[in-house]
């Protein structure tokens, strides 16, 4: 995770991208000027200091490895050398610990490490970096190719470039089964309808017809996406072979924004019913969002085993919360978990195995991972 912002005398930085990336990396906001060279250390709520003209580099944190505060927050000092900071985007398997980063302990590395080294030694890592000196008042970019550059500004990865509205109004709508894959972390802009009518039919999922003026004006979800994101639902929905994405008008409080929405490619038959809204039918399972990336999991009274005699493969790869740990402490009937049929949790159709991980619903479809997979009893 993080995010690191590179911005020239002359350019901007939207709000709107500040805003987005202290939502996505809350953890700790460092800014080296570049007009002074000065290094300032912040919240990510202070994210407001970058609607500027002043230039910057800054980086907002998110913590994967290290305790959350001032002392693992970037620009981190190399070793003793007073002149020379590191940020970095990425992560580094083996360095850190729980009080102390990795980014923390390779800026320790790099300060007993002769300064002509130091792209060779970074470049062996999948991660972004930028080193400053403030004496001589210069910076580095490493592993240039995998930034993004907008607008004249420079990004160590585009998760905060959420230029694209998408208004969707089935299964990934906020809360509904695909959307915690999906749309989880994308930024929701409100629930609207569509500005004109159109025909929305539900015959075991929902798709929408570019036929204006006919049927309803239809309940959406919106979005603000990144392009990478679009692609991915693009994927998913088969575009442009099976649903065609194009940009409608969608209305919001009032307000019209134009959205990308997935239109299906069929045509209206005369018997067909139309629908202002899709609201998708929860299965018997308990609904919860803290834990796994589905909201569905089993009820008390379905999961049939103590944890210590689930398969390994069933058993999760995270502590549990205490709820569930309660579960597993039950003397309840034995059952064999590998026997269960698994089914899709968009459209409870069977899901096919694909011998390693992943099941493949020809529903709806789309591929699911085991936490996704829903399973009859």
């Amino acid at each position: 995770m993080c995010i690191i912002i590179i911005k020239q005398k002359g350019y901007q930085v939207s709000q709107e991208i500040a805003k987005t990336s202290a939502r996505i990396n809350p953890h700790g906001l460092g800014i080296v000027w570049l007009d002074t060279f000065e290094v300032t250390y912040h919240n990510s709520a202070e994210y407001k200091l970058l609607d500027t003209d002043r230039p910057f580099i800054a980086h907002f944190r998110y913590a994967t490895v290290g305790a959350i505060g001032r002392q693992n927050t970037h620009p981190f000092q190399c070793g003793n050398n007073k002149n020379e900071y590191l940020m970095m985007n990425g992560t580094i398997k083996g360095l850190g610990n729980m009080k102390q980063s990795d980014s923390k302990v390779l800026a320790e590395k790099l300060g007993v490490i002769p300064r002509t080294q130091w792209k060779s030694e970074l470049a062996q890592y999948d991660c972004r970096f930028t080193t400053i000196n403030v004496q001589s008042k210069s910076f580095q970019i490493y592993n240039r190719e995998d930034w993004i550059q907008k607008d004249g500004v420079w990004y160590s990865k585009e998760n905060v470039l959420e230029d694209n509205y998408v208004a969707v109004y089935g299964t990934l709508k906020k809360g509904y089964s695909n959307y915690w894959h999906y749309l989880s972390g994308s930024n929701f802009v409100g629930s609207g309808t569509t500005t004109d009518k159109y025909p929305l039919v539900v015959s075991g999922l929902p798709y929408l017809i570019e036929n204006k003026g006919l049927g309803h004006n239809v309940d959406v979800d919106v979005f603000r996406v990144t392009d990478s994101k679009l692609r991915s639902l693009d994927q998913l929905e088969g575009h442009p072979r099976w649903y065609c994405r194009k940009q409608i008008n969608i209305t919001i409080k009032g307000k019209q924004v134009l959205c990308w929405i997935y239109f299906n490619l069929k045509e209206v038959a005369d018997n067909k019913i139309f629908h202002k809204s899709f609201v998708q039918a929860k299965p018997k399972y308990e609904t919860f969002g803290s834990y796994g990336t589905s909201p569905y999991r089993y009820v008390k009274s379905s999961y049939p085993k103590r944890y210590d005699t689930i398969p390994a493969k069933a058993k999760p790869t995270s502590p549990l919360p205490k709820l569930f740990q309660d579960w597993f402490a039950e003397e309840v009937d034995e059952f064999d978990v590998k026997n269960e049929t698994p089914m899709c949790v968009a459209c409870y159709n069977d899901l096919v195995f694909d011998g390693f991980n992943n099941y493949y619903c020809s529903g709806c479809n789309t591929w699911h991972s085991e936490v996704d997979v829903l399973r009859k009893f």
